[in-house]
C-alpha cells in the first residue's frame, strides 16, 4: 500500500517500563474506538511496518501499548518517536456533513465573496486553533477551520465554500508581513 492509503493514528511517546511497552499520544478523536486493534503499521524510513499488538490499554489520561517483538526497553527506546499508522478503510465512517482533515487535501476553496481562492495544500492544528493551508497569490494563507468560515464542505464535487471575514486575504497580500 501507499502512505496515502493510511492516516496517522499517533506517535510512540516513551517507553514504559522494562519489558518493551509504551506510552502511545493517540491523535483522534474517539481513542476508544481502536481499543481492539490487532496490529498497526509503524513508519520507518519510507515503509510502513505491520506489527502486532500484544497489549493495548486505552485509558483517559493514559494509553499503553506493547507490541510483538519489542521486549526490552533498549528496543522500545529505539522506536520512540514513530508514528502509528492504520490503513484509510478502518477509519470510521463519518455523516455527509463530517470530514477527515486528509480527505480535504486538494479541494478548490470557493469564497462567497471573493470567488475561487486555490486549493487545499494541507490541514493542521496550531494548538487553539485547527486551520487549512493554501496559496493565493503565491502566499500561503490559512484559514481557520470554523463553521461561520467554513461553513460547507461539498465533498461530491471536492469544493470547500468559504465565508471570510473581512481583511483576512488582505493580512497575507500586504508585503510588509
Amino acid at each position: 500500500m501507499a502512505v496515502t492509503e493510511y492516516f496517522e493514528l499517533g506517535t510512540l511517546s516513551k517507553p514504559h517500563g522494562i519489558k518493551g511497552a509504551f506510552h502511545v499520544y493517540l491523535d483522534v478523536d474517539d481513542p476508544e474506538e481502536y481499543e481492539d486493534l490487532d496490529a498497526v503499521f509503524l513508519q520507518l524510513g519510507n515503509e510502513m511496518v505491520p506489527y502486532f499488538i500484544t497489549d493495548l490499554q486505552i485509558r483517559s489520561n493514559l494509553n499503553l501499548l506493547s507490541l510483538e517483538g519489542i521486549e526490552t526497553l533498549d528496543a522500545a527506546k529505539e522506536l520512540v518517536g514513530v508514528k502509528l499508522f492504520l490503513p484509510v478503510s478502518m477509519l470510521p465512517k463519518l455523516k455527509d456533513n463530517q470530514f477527515y482533515y486528509h480527505e480535504i487535501v486538494g479541494y478548490q476553496v470557493i469564497d462567497k465573496h471573493h470567488g475561487p481562492l486555490g486549493t487545499v495544500k494541507e490541514v493542521y492544528s496550531t494548538g487553539a486553533q485547527d486551520v487549512l493551508v493554501m496559496n493565493y497569490q503565491s502566499k500561503e494563507v490559512l484559514i481557520p477551520l470554523m463553521d461561520a468560515i467554513i461553513p460547507k464542505v461539498d465533498k461530491k464535487n471536492q469544493v470547500i465554500h468559504s465565508v471570510l471575514p473581512d481583511g483576512l486575504l488582505e493580512v497575507y497580500l500586504d508585503d510588509a508581513n
